[in-house]
């Protein structure tokens, strides 16, 4: 949610923003639902200034022997007008909530302008694609020969976009969590957290998955939230807190398992594991001062791509542009894996920095040191990675003519010295 104190104060640079959102222009409507809570709000308080003033009339006049009750019928009145004032402020409040509450954060000023993703700009590329001396396959006829990737007995458990992975490649799977888990909190000190991943309304609020994409989510008949990402319970673990300067940055990990309807994906990547109903990753969530955000995005997509360069997969790193970025992020770097099979890059980690945006829905502050009063915090989250999609790297960059799949050195450990997964092996 952004701040009604800055649209008002800014009314054409936050237009600006929206439109590059590709949006219509909102500031007029916002400034006018703030001025009526305003307005109200004075009222009301005009009118308990003027109650108070006539409460010591009352008493002066029956101090005096005289007949207090216009006086009395004058205090009644004011008492229903400033109800009325204070339900006129508290609805107009709401309406403005609810209209702040749909609309995205304001991209930073150093944000690429475009429409889409084919408006992101570049920033690096690490690593060369391989050369293979054979027609490299996509990950589905991988698993599928090996016969440890089955999406027919998923489909009659499940439907579509679900996946079953048995023997080594479940055992892969495994093993590349672990090794990010072990990456993140061994070497880049983020603290590691087993969160719930069945939340309430309030904790998709915060984090700005609701009201707007509901439909991208699955929901319980009881009313909890299957998470979308542990962005979501990382994030809001200081929901409502004011936090002591000392206490920050605080960075947090987590693998939990991850669940999106993808209703806005008919028809794209409707084979294999690029996009699924449920699915593993690696997430990271950095809560900081706002001075510290720019550099801790940075460091935070450095802290992803890591896992890329100890796994040997050729990856580029590009920022979105604002037509491209999601809900609640003010920037964001994309990392792109190789893939040889499709022979492109494709996503495999977001980082994005959402500035105070996520932090004033939550009303998650901390006290500056030697500050009087609290501050917003900014909060980062990132994957570190996708789990499933660094599976489905690893098989395109390590296949081999005969089928097979090269365990790559970093993984052999958390794979029992394992060298090669083939078919009969």
């Amino acid at each position: 949610m952004f701040d009604i104190k800055w649209i008002r104060e800014n009314p054409d640079a936050y237009d600006a923003a929206l439109r590059k959102r590709g949006m219509a222009p909102a500031a007029e409507s916002l400034v006018a639902l703030d001025s009526q809570r305003r307005e109200a709000l004075t009222r009301a308080q005009e009118i308990q200034a003027s109650r108070n003033k006539v409460a010591k009339e009352i008493g002066a006049a029956k101090a005096r022997g005289e007949d207090a009750a216009e006086l009395i019928a004058e205090v009644s009145r004011s008492k229903e007008e400033q109800a009325a004032a204070e339900e006129a402020a508290r609805q107009a409040e709401t309406e403005l909530d609810t209209a702040l509450a749909a609309l995205p954060n304001v991209p930073a000023e150093d944000v690429p302008q475009g429409a889409d993703e084919n408006d992101n700009v570049e920033i690096r590329r690490w690593g060369e694609p391989a050369k293979f001396a054979f027609e490299p396959k996509e990950h589905f006829d991988i698993g599928e020969a090996l016969g440890l990737m089955d999406f027919e007995r998923a489909a009659r458990l499940s439907g579509a976009r679900f996946v079953v992975l048995t023997g080594a490649l479940a055992r892969l799977e495994r093993a590349i969590a672990g090794f990010m888990l072990d990456l993140q909190t061994v070497e880049h000190g983020y603290t590691e957290v087993n969160p719930p991943i069945l939340v309430k309304d309030e904790a998709l609020f915060g984090t700005g998955q609701l009201p707007k994409f509901g439909e991208d989510l699955f929901r319980t008949t009881n009313d909890f939230w299957m998470i979308p990402t542990a962005e979501v319970p990382l994030t809001n673990l200081v929901a409502g807190e004011i936090l002591e300067d000392s206490m920050l940055p605080r960075r947090y990990t987590a693998l939990t398992p991850c669940f999106r309807s993808e209703a806005g994906a008919a028809g794209k990547d409707t084979r294999g594991m690029i996009r699924q109903h449920q699915f593993n990753k690696v997430e990271m969530v950095c809560i900081t001062r706002p001075e510290e955000s720019d550099a801790e995005l940075d460091r935070m997509t450095g802290c992803a791509e890591e896992v890329l360069k100890r796994l040997e997969l050729p990856y580029r790193v590009v920022v979105l542009c604002d037509g491209d970025m999601g809900f609640s992020a003010r920037k964001t770097h994309d990392i792109e894996v190789w893939l040889p099979g499709q022979d492109r890059y494709r996503e495999i980690s977001s980082c994005s920095n959402c500035g105070d945006f996520q932090a004033r829905r939550m009303k998650a502050r901390y006290r500056p040191e030697g500050e009087k009063g609290t501050k917003l915090v900014h909060t980062l989250n990132g994957s570190g990675l996708a789990v499933g999609r660094t599976l489905i790297a690893v098989l395109e960059n390590y296949q081999q003519a005969d089928g097979s799949v090269r365990v790559p050195d970093a993984l052999k450990p958390y794979m029992g010295g394992l060298e090669v997964i083939s078919r009969n092996g």
